[in-house]
């Protein structure tokens, strides 16, 4: 009985492994650069859009870009809307950034909505507008990309510490400071 039980450990081990591997995380950069920044962020957190619309852009000219550096967007959802956001941001499963960053970018034109149906609706109305093809109903209740973005938040908690977002790890290590880019671009420098 015992060997059974733990050839079932085993193979939904093996199952659930082999699922979260097929499921592309979102980066951009060079995947062999020296330096990883690890971005736990939600899709409805103002300060999240605040990043991607301040500091995001001059971290992609001078590091990611250049391949100094690379950047995994990670989930660490606040609530219901950006939840359902990560699903369609990560729907695609090809690793591009569009669909975030445009979310990111356009933040105030789809955050709205006092019930989930209303949020979803609009969420559907933007990208829609947008020009972005997803198959939103399939995005939303897709359980390994659900699984995925939990795992991500779970991820965050439990090895990081995460308590608000964004937040910023550079090769594991959390950056505590100020996050703008003057403070980010001087703790990237000392890993160059």
């Amino acid at each position: 009985m015992k060997k059974i039980i733990f050839l079932l450990v085993i193979f939904f081990t093996t199952v659930l492994n082999v699922q979260a591997e097929e499921i592309k995380r979102i980066t951009v950069g060079n995947n062999d650069a020296k330096i990883t920044i690890i971005a736990f962020e939600s899709l409805t957190c103002s300060h999240c859009a605040n990043f991607h619309k301040n500091v995001y852009p001059q971290l992609k000219e001078e590091y990611l870009d250049t391949g100094l550096a690379k950047i995994e967007f990670r989930h660490f959802p606040l609530d219901i809307a950006a939840f359902n956001a990560s699903k369609v941001a990560q729907c695609k499963n090809d690793g591009n950034s569009d669909i975030l960053e445009s979310l990111y970018l356009n933040q105030q034109k789809w955050v709205k909505g006092s019930t989930v149906e209303e949020a979803n609706k609009n969420l559907q109305i933007f990208l829609k507008s947008e020009g972005f093809n997803v198959d939103f109903e399939s995005c939303v209740s897709n359980k390994n990309i659900e699984d995925f973005i939990l795992n991500d938040r779970i991820d965050g908690a439990k090895n990081f510490k995460i308590q608000a977002t964004p937040t910023i790890i550079i090769n594991n290590k959390k950056f505590e400071k100020t996050l703008n880019y003057k403070n980010l671009k001087k703790a990237l420098e000392k890993l160059i």
